[in-house]
């Protein structure tokens, strides 16, 4: 037995360096860069240990408004993306012919440059002095007023923004869910018909908790995708996201560190372990929640 032990932690020990190395070291460093007030960089100095780098940050405007900006696209993208993903998915589930097909261009989305689509939609939305774009065309149609969507109203921004991380994620809960689906035994759905049972009985009581899991599993990275946005914001609004009104946590950390802003990594690991004391506690709540509501069959 201890030969069988030792050879186990063996296979594992090139894995537990890794994770030690880029994951566990960094973690500690920022914790402790976090409470190191006026660190400098060069020198490799600091005057003093507390909290002011903590204040500093729970004060900052931009970092107000970019915790704003990512509780409001968490609380938008996450429920609507996997909403929409579970209803599309259902619906490729019960198509049979070309169900391949469909699957395939729903998912081509996922592996196409997040960059190159956020020009994409910046020409769709965008307002310029040549042209209103394709979206405020459509909106013309209706006899409704043009909107510059990335350099106009924050609402506006912050719209393009929600479905433009609807759009780019959306694709990945289909792959997912479109296999969960597939693994249900159909056995279930024979024996509830033989009872009678409607659609939408059967949806409740057989599908949801049988893909439950999976459904979990998407809301969890989808939380944490959502609180780790920020190429998404550089795609539509460019590099000054502060003066966009559009950064995000994430982005703020960026900015202290290698922004117009930045050289206080102090500042940025302070804002690092908020970010990761957020995740964390919404992380928590949800396996929580999952004890009651995902089924392991």
């Amino acid at each position: 037995m201890d030969n069988r032990n030792n050879k186990a932690w063996l296979y594992l020990l090139p894995a537990i360096l890794f994770l030690g190395c880029f994951m566990v070291y960094p973690l500690i460093d920022v914790f402790i860069y976090s409470f190191e007030e006026g660190y400098n960089s060069a020198s490799q100095t600091y005057f003093g240990v507390g909290l002011y780098n903590y204040s500093y940050v729970l004060h900052d405007p931009y970092f107000l408004q970019a915790v704003k900006n990512t509780f409001i696209l968490v609380i938008f993208t996450v429920p609507v993306s996997t909403g929409l993903a579970l209803l599309i998915s259902v619906g490729l589930n019960s198509i049979r012919p070309l169900k391949e097909l469909y699957q395939t261009v729903y998912f081509l989305p996922y592996v196409t440059n997040t960059l190159a689509v956020g020009l994409v939609f910046m020409i769709l939305f965008k307002k310029t002095p040549y042209s209103d774009g394709l979206i405020n065309l459509i909106l013309n149609i209706f006899g409704m007023a043009p909107v510059d969507f990335i350099d106009g109203p924050y609402w506006a921004k912050m719209f393009v923004l929600c479905f433009y991380t609807v759009w780019v994620v959306m694709p990945f809960k289909i792959l997912i869910l479109t296999s969960a689906l597939a693994s249900v035994k159909q056995d279930y759905y024979n024996a509830a018909r033989i009872d009678g049972t409607s659609r939408m009985r059967m949806f409740t009581r057989i599908t949801l908790p049988m893909i439950s899991p999976s459904l979990f599993y998407l809301i969890i990275t989808g939380f944490i995708g959502a609180f780790k946005a920020y190429s998404d914001a550089v795609a539509l609004f460019g590099t000054d996201l502060n003066a966009a009104e559009m950064n995000t946590i994430v982005g703020y950390v960026y900015d202290m560190l290698y922004g117009n802003s930045g050289g206080y990594p102090s500042y940025a690991s302070a804002a690092a372990i908020i970010l990761f004391a957020i995740v964390l506690t919404i992380t928590c709540i949800n396996l929580l929640i999952s004890k009651k509501h995902v089924h392991y069959s």
